[in-house]
């Protein structure tokens, strides 16, 4: 099927209020362009590199999510343009953005990366960071950063039942927040973290296909 047809069909087995980011990562401009056509305005990539070169080829309205693990150095390059950045998993990251977003007279939007995968090769801060983070004076300090909400990725296994329960987990920690955007699920698994409270879903190969 087509990107388009694709986009379709994603699009009609969400519900209106959650957010699809289309994963362009490693897929040529061609790609995003058709999508972009189809009416997709909300974009994912996760090296920092290829998405300003992205950002400068492609239309002006494209809103721009940086999903990938973002290193500090890293940052002035997308504090101009980025419209969200997902992975944020330490406070010293979280200062670097405020201070590039200062030079840039810019708000950027942030998720506080969760870790609720078993996995040790996943970035993340487990709840009592988030909490620490959010309750702190420092925190407070920062005028260029808003924090709207928090991101997690589930184990990558078979079990339903446990990406279940790592989805539930989130859910159930974020409804304690006063936070809006809950960013859960990928292509394999969006479905299941939608039916957990995601608010915000980040697929690729469901509307691009396989990697290239």
């Amino acid at each position: 099927m087509s990107i388009k047809e694709n986009l379709r069909i994603i699009s009609n087995s969400i519900p209106e209020k959650v957010t699809l980011v289309a994963v362009s990562k490693t897929k040529p401009n061609a790609f995003i362009e058709e999508a972009y056509a189809a009416g997709q305005r909300v974009f994912g990539e996760n090296k920092v590199q290829e998405m300003v070169e992205k950002a400068t080829a492609l239309p002006k309205d494209i809103q721009w999510h940086l999903i990938g693990h973002l290193q500090k150095n890293k940052v002035k390059y997308i504090a101009p343009f980025v419209s969200l950045i997902h992975g944020v998993d330490s406070f010293s990251t979280l200062k670097e953005i405020n201070k590039q977003a200062k030079k840039q007279d810019r708000i950027i939007d942030c998720l506080l990366q969760a870790k609720i995968a078993t996995e040790s090769t996943k970035f993340g801060l487990n709840f009592e960071e988030i909490e620490s983070i959010l309750n702190s004076q420092e925190f407070l300090l920062l005028e260029n950063i808003k924090i709207v909400g928090l991101m997690g990725m589930a184990s990558f296994t078979e079990n339903q039942n446990q990406v279940r329960e790592e989805f539930k987990s989130l859910k159930m920690f974020f409804d304690k927040t006063k936070l809006t955007t809950l960013s859960m699920g990928m292509s394999g698994d969006y479905k299941l973290a939608i039916e957990e409270g995601s608010t915000m879903v980040r697929v690729g190969s469901a509307i691009f296909g396989s990697r290239l």
